[in-house]
């Protein structure tokens, strides 16, 4: 006689025993594993890059060349802040590195703000920057 269908008894989770299944009995010679352990087995392990829970990280750097850029960028798509000091470049130079970095950070959907002079910050998406360097600055140069 054909018995009904059960979801719960296909996957194994029907609590009652099965009749069909009948465990071999093992040789008094071998021991049993205990329930608590498991077998090492090296070959089904999966390297992966961890993260770091609750570490941040920020980079300074101060570019020379416009080909320094892409070190920064690099840092900024790994999910690191940089802050980029301008001071060692021409200012046609300093232009293209933050019109690279501008397009780099728009696409991590991070941003770039100018924190000084020649001064900015590059924040990748999980970066949160409050406050408005670049208003305060302007009124302490004045004074």
């Amino acid at each position: 006689m054909a018995e009904k269908f059960s979801l719960s008894k296909f996957f194994g989770m029907n609590d009652e025993y099965d009749d069909d299944y009948a465990e071999e009995p093992t040789p008094a010679t071998k021991s049993t594993p205990t329930p608590t352990t498991r077998p090492n087995d090296s070959r089904k392990v999966v390297a992966m890059r961890t993260a770091k829970p609750n570490a941040s990280h920020i980079a300074i750097c101060e570019p020379r060349i416009y080909s320094d850029a892409k070190s920064i960028a690099k840092q900024l798509t790994n999910g690191d802040a940089v802050i980029v000091n301008f001071a060692r470049v021409d200012e046609a130079q300093a232009q293209r590195i933050v019109d690279f970095l501008n397009g780099t950070a728009y696409a991590v959907g991070g941003e770039i703000k100018r924190i000084g002079e020649q001064i900015f910050l590059c924040t990748p998406h999980n970066f949160e920057v409050s406050g408005d360097v670049a208003a305060n600055l302007g009124t302490q140069v004045t004074q």
